[in-house]
């Protein structure tokens, strides 16, 4: 896994990068530089013209750096180091002074008033203003300039950060003083703020590049946050021996559908099987059953008292897991219902959809789920579990949270769904596109979670594979048929080759 480290903990890789291999800080600035210039020429060609803003701090630097490879490599470059404050970083020094006399760059250093360029759509703006370091909005000129890049109709791509942008808690910033870049370029490591949704405007397409921080550090350095590939999960898959048989690969509950909603149990009926468990049974209201039985004849039904909708509470001591919630409905006999399930219930659950939103209602019951219980929550599942929250970052600290204080897991759903443990790890998934927002993709997803679970995945492991391969199930989902016309019944016939596609990783 690709840990994501906050911004302060970079700062920190960055000194003991110079101090270990050792390199001078103004080195490292320069194969940054290089990096950067490398990911700029793979994009556009020499007859793209280039304005770069460079702020007074190491950033700028970077940014002053790649304006002289630039340069060197035949591009036309307009640079605007914004030096107001009269203190210039050691290393924005050195390359200001490199960039004297460079052939092809026209250079401006702003001390007081600024005249903004004149920009088309063909140029392209480096945003070189401020990077990671930055802990406090954009105030004054600098607030005016990002204004400007804003407005401009150039292409804009930022270095390491869209300046304004801080690494992870943007709750208090100024939204119209951050540079809403198409192109990202960050240094070395993903950022936190890269992976939340309101941030996508400012970020646009991101792309890491190498600039060869110290390995051993990142290793031993400690964080809370990872971002995770299919190959990082592919060696969780167990193997299956010759003479398993459907005993041996769990038996699992599904507690889902009320009249009306008896798809939602078989999208998730449906993923289960797709997903190895031996045997499923769906507990059903009696006006579903002939449904699910004819929609899904691999999976027995257990018909509940109600005609309508979940209201007895069931007996799971032969089951290995449970999963409750899509389509449930939230009827006065099953919030009792459920509520005397999760009393009940002595293995680990899946909690999704309704049974989320009657667990809002009813937080005592938190502490009481099985040890090993996952939950799904969407955003705003979560927020009825947590309370309101003030951004994603503020939402992702609730999540964690929940998970410390209710000793649960819980993968909170999203373009990067965030697989939270109680002990306050967050992985991000990366697999998974835009195509797979659409009713019932969540189902399908509790579906999976409870197969692996059944099986005797332990909660941390079902959580990751689940979410991965659900994620790669949807990408094969979308290559065949587009974003626009896949429906949550395209993910689970996509499942079989998402297996198939995770095994091959191993």
């Amino acid at each position: 896994m690709e840990k994501i480290f906050t911004t302060d903990r970079i700062k920190q890789l960055d000194t003991i990068t110079i101090e270990r291999e050792p390199i001078a800080s103004v080195d490292l600035m320069e194969r940054a530089a290089r990096a950067l210039t490398d990911a700029l020429i793979r994009r556009w060609n020499s007859d793209t013209a280039f304005t770069v803003f460079a702020g007074p701090g190491n950033n700028g630097g970077d940014a002053l750096a790649v304006s002289r490879l630039l340069a060197q490599k035949g591009y036309r470059v307009s640079v605007y180091l914004f030096n107001t404050g009269g203190h210039l970083s050691p290393d924005c020094v050195v390359n200001r002074d490199r960039l004297t006399g460079v052939a092809g760059v026209d250079f401006h250093e702003v001390t007081s008033q600024f005249v903004f360029p004149k920009l088309t759509e063909e140029d392209v703006i480096l945003d070189g203003l401020f990077g990671s370091g930055l802990n406090k909005p954009l105030a004054g000129g600098f607030a005016l300039v990002a204004k400007f890049i804003n407005a401009s109709p150039a292409q804009v791509v930022a270095i390491d950060m869209p300046s304004g942008l801080m690494g992870e808690d943007n709750s208090s910033n100024a939204s119209s003083a951050i540079v809403r870049a198409q192109l990202t370029l960050t240094l070395h490591l993903p950022k936190l703020s890269f992976l939340f949704a309101e941030n996508e405007s400012y970020v646009g397409e991101w792309q890491v590049l190498d600039i060869g921080l110290d390995k051993d550090a990142i290793e031993e350095m400690p964080a809370d946050y990872a971002v995770f590939e299919p190959s990082d999960v592919a060696a969780l898959l167990r193997p299956r021996g010759k003479f398993v048989h459907k005993g041996m690969c769990g038996r699992a509950l599904l507690i889902a559908g009320a009249q009306g909603m008896a798809g939602a149990s078989v999208l998730a009926a449906r993923a289960c099987l797709r997903s190895g468990v031996g045997l499923l049974t769906v507990h059903v209201p009696f006006g579903n059953n002939f449904i699910v039985q004819t929609a899904v004849p691999e999976a027995m039904t257990e018909i509940d008292l109600s005609d309508i909708c979940f209201a007895t509470v069931t007996d799971t001591d032969i089951y290995q897991a449970v999963g409750i919630g899509p389509g449930l409905g939230r009827a006065a006999e099953t919030v009792e219902a459920l509520l005397g399930q999760i009393a009940e219930c002595g293995v680990p659950m899946v909690l999704d959809a309704d049974a989320l939103n009657i667990l809002g209602e009813h937080r005592s019951y938190l502490s009481r789920l099985p040890k090993g219980s996952i939950l799904t929550p969407h955003p705003k599942e979560l927020e009825r579990l947590t309370g309101a929250c003030r951004n994603s970052y503020d939402r992702l600290q609730k999540a964690r949270e929940l998970a410390s204080s209710a000793n649960v897991y819980i993968i909170l759903k999203g373009a990067y769904s965030a697989v939270v443990t109680p002990g306050g790890k967050c992985y991000f998934n990366t697999t998974g596109n835009p195509g797979m927002a659409t009713g019932g993709s969540g189902d399908v997803l509790t579906g999976i979670v409870l197969a692996l679970l059944a099986q005797g995945y332990d909660a941390e492991q079902a959580a990751l594979l689940a979410t991965c391969v659900h994620g790669m199930a949807g990408d094969l989902a979308a290559s065949k048929l587009g974003q626009i016309g896949m429906t949550a019944g395209d993910i689970i016939l996509h499942l079989p080759e998402a297996w198939q596609a995770l095994r091959h990783l191993v």
